[in-house]
């Protein structure tokens, strides 16, 4: 349930963000009218809109650039370590007489 929410919250952020720097854009093109209601209801209109978005180009070049080189080496560090415990499963209630 978290996943999702988090996986929600980062496309709303998505959003906000493309909308922010211009990527994506939103027009309303007609406007929205609410349904007659009487005994019988008859159809309303939503609004229609249109929706401009940017472009991004990706694409390759091959330059020559200096790269540093890594030298492995083996060495003894410590490293922090983390237990988890789950809390203990609530014990269920007796049915009330």
């Amino acid at each position: 349930m978290r996943a999702i929410l988090v996986l929600i919250g980062l496309i709303a952020l998505g959003v906000v963000a493309a909308m922010a720097t211009g990527m994506l854009r939103f027009n309303q093109q007609q406007g929205a009218s609410l349904p007659t209601v009487s005994v019988q209801a008859e159809g309303g209109q939503v609004p229609k809109y249109s929706a401009e978005t940017g472009s991004v180009g990706i694409g390759n070049t091959a330059r020559t650039v200096e790269v540093p080189t890594v030298e492995m080496k083996k060495a003894t560090v410590v490293l922090p370590t983390i237990d988890l415990k789950q809390a203990p499963a609530a014990s269920p209630t007796p049915a009330a007489k």
